[in-house]
């Protein structure tokens, strides 16, 4: 017999709500927790988990301890000085600057046509001047020109993009690239005469081994990659900004690309074919994307 049997209906009541509330809750949090989950994945299925950024990325504390890992800290500084232009010189170099990028397209349409090897050598030296956090320079700049290593990144591409237009990539996306007429599709990759694969390369490797921390590493990649466009339309080449989703591990192993190294964009380069079109576009006017205070 129980010493308290009036207490024990009130003693199991209380214990079964405080697990009926414990129940409810976890249900909630899991239902909210998949609901969130469902959420980032229907808002950002552009993601490539390849590309997760790692500028927060850094070495361990017993190398973070040891030698300094970025420039000499006795290295020399020296004079600079730029050119100097007139007023009337600056607004006409700035004006015929502006013209020749205006005129850069993403174009899908790409000759077979050769291009002069020390071209891209020059227009990736120009890639290489751009500026990198702490002068480390994560960038790799791989050039294929060989048929089959083209066609099989070619194969690896479509073989992804198909399933990101089937699955991956959403209805609003998939809508929003029909006005472009763009598909999984890939010709270009077969018919360019070189792709350029630029890697970020999200630390690098000191002569003992261990990682060396290189920060911002994807801004400073991209800022590379802006200064390649550039120079490539400064020569009359064309490309189209691809970045394959989902390819850049498949990619790395084929090209042979250590595991430090994320792909960030691929660029077929080439001259426009004879039919080349591009989609009527138009461009935002200065007022939507700058601002003076």
């Amino acid at each position: 017999m129980a010493l308290f049997p009036s207490l024990t209906p009130v003693f199991i009541a209380i214990v079964c709500i405080l697990i009926g509330l414990i129940l409810k809750s976890n249900r909630k949090s899991n239902k909210e927790q998949k609901r969130e989950t469902k959420n980032e994945s229907k808002s950002r299925p552009w993601v490539d988990e390849d590309l997760k950024d790692h500028t927060d990325l850094h070495v361990e504390e017993e190398e973070a301890d040891s030698d300094w890992q970025g420039l000499d800290e006795n290295i020399a500084h020296v004079p600079f000085s730029a050119e100097r232009y007139s007023e009337d010189e600056m607004i006409k170099r700035s004006k015929e600057f502006y013209e020749l990028l205006n005129k850069r397209r993403s174009v899908r349409f790409i000759s077979d046509e050769p291009v002069p090897g020390e071209v891209i050598n020059n227009v990736i030296k120009a890639a290489g001047t751009s500026p990198s956090g702490a002068h480390t320079e994560p960038w790799t700049f791989v050039v294929v020109q060989d048929p089959e290593v083209k066609h099989k990144i070619r194969e690896i591409i479509e073989e992804e993009e198909e399933i990101n237009y089937k699955k991956r990539m959403g209805d609003r996306w998939v809508n929003d690239l029909k006005r472009l007429r763009t598909n999984w599709i890939k010709e270009y990759l077969d018919t360019a005469p070189c792709l350029i694969l630029i890697f970020k390369q999200v630390y690098g490797m000191l002569p003992n081994g261990r990682k060396k921390t290189h920060y911002y590493n994807e801004i400073s990649v991209s800022i590379a990659c802006g200064i390649l466009l550039a120079a490539l339309q400064n020569v009359g080449l064309v490309t189209v900004t691809s970045t394959p989703l989902n390819c850049g591990p498949r990619l790395r192993v084929l090209l042979q690309r250590p595991t430090n190294e994320k792909l960030l964009l691929l660029l077929p380069v080439g001259y426009p074919s004879k039919d080349a079109t591009v989609p009527d576009l138009t461009r935002k006017p200065l007022d939507d994307i700058m601002v003076v205070t």
